[in-house]
């Protein structure tokens, strides 16, 4: 791969992207100029994750952290354009459906830039959520769709998107978790230091607004999570700090008292639990990819989902928060055994662990003098 250094601006703005995206990085090595929009920044939680990853220090854009959508949007967006007219990259690189994936998508179409979307092409059919939008919007201005999987692909071209732009990468989550994937020993110390038996705890996290903005909705999850653990299964919660604010604000505290209740996590150290818990209770996409990874069942507390390919491999389900959750958890946590062993035998949907180095490849030749006077703007 011959591309100049700093040359390959990576926007980014949040944990889920730093960790999808840090193979890649790995792959584009010095090429790499790291841009981050500061969508989700503070220095214990988002340094940490730099640090456990590998990743260099990035630049740090100011003033977009804690704005409501438009206002991320718009401010990172001015802040890119202006990076972007000072030094010019040869190509741009954005991932998911943030806020951020939008604006630096955007930033890179206003400039005539070459434009790559990793994880392209995921629907979850639901217009109510932002992430939806940003991702269609994003697909659409992309020179270069990396799609996931086959599914991926048919929902790009059910858009008429043009062939010659969409390719089938695989995702990087696969890599990404095998690498951070703590060893044996690792993964038994932590699970000693939370008191915890393999195949015998729940782990679970909620973030999303749908679960966390309202009392009935927070409160009906955390019930049925204090159920499960007064009915002898240990829960851990590493709680966001979303969710601890909404419980707060919502007087649910008593709801915690028999749950684990932790801060959040480094990303290796939730995969070693996520990887012997036997069950995951989660409203995050991340986890549903990375369950297929672990081999272990996930009750998804969302009402839709823009990854179908974990429900349909058997790995996922949907459920809503209150007694449908209870009821599939108890029905799930009653067969730990079998179905341990059949999710450990199914293959995961997301590829076969090479993504990254497709997708630098696939970057490194739109960055290229023939990639860019391939682009319609260049004609």
């Amino acid at each position: 791969m011959c591309l100049p250094p700093s040359s390959v601006a990576v926007v980014l703005g949040t944990r889920p992207e730093l960790v999808k995206l840090a193979p890649l990085i790995h792959e584009l090595g010095d090429a790499t100029r790291l841009v981050h929009t500061g969508q989700h920044w503070d220095e214990a939680m988002s340094g940490r994750f730099l640090r456990d990853l590998d990743l260099p220090r990035p630049e740090l854009l100011t003033g977009v952290g804690g704005r409501p959508r438009a206002g991320q949007i718009a401010q990172s967006l001015g802040q890119l354009d202006a990076a972007f007219a000072e030094d010019r990259p040869a190509a741009v690189v954005v991932q998911g459906d943030t806020n951020a994936t939008l604006a630096g998508a955007l930033a890179a179409n206003a400039r005539e830039i070459p434009l790559v979307h990793v994880e392209a092409g995921l629907r979850s059919f639901d217009r109510a959520m932002p992430e939806e939008h940003n991702r269609v919007m994003v697909d659409h201005v992309s020179d270069l769709l990396c799609a996931a999987t086959g599914e991926n692909v048919a929902n790009l071209r059910a858009e008429s998107l043009a062939e010659d732009r969409i390719e089938l990468t695989g995702n990087t989550v696969v890599e990404v978790v095998r690498r951070q994937l703590p060893d044996g020993a690792a993964r038994a110390a932590l699970l000693a230091a939370h008191g915890l038996r393999p195949d015998a705890y729940v782990l679970a996290t909620v973030h999303r607004p749908e679960n966390t903005d309202t009392a009935e909705a927070l409160g009906a999850v955390l019930a049925e999570l204090d159920r499960i653990a007064r009915a002898g299964t240990p829960v851990l919660f590493p709680m966001h700090p979303r969710t601890r604010a909404a419980v707060e604000r919502f007087g649910l505290d008593g709801l915690l008292e028999r749950l684990a209740v932790t801060g959040p996590v480094g990303y290796g150290d939730f995969l070693g639990l996520a990887c012997h818990a036997a069950l995951l209770v989660s409203d995050s996409g991340g986890v549903q990819e990375e369950c297929t990874v672990l081999g272990r069942p996930l009750l998804v507390v969302r009402r839709s989902t823009e990854r179908p390919e974990a429900v349909a491999a058997g790995f996922a389900a949907l459920v809503r928060p209150g007694e449908e959750l209870g009821t599939l958890a108890r029905a799930w946590l009653s067969d730990t055994p079998e179905r341990l062993a059949r999710l450990a035998a199914t293959p995961s949907p997301y590829g076969d662990g090479l993504a990254s180095a497709r997708i630098a490849a696939l970057t490194a030749a739109l960055a290229g003098p023939a990639g860019r006077q391939a682009l319609p703007s260049a004609a």
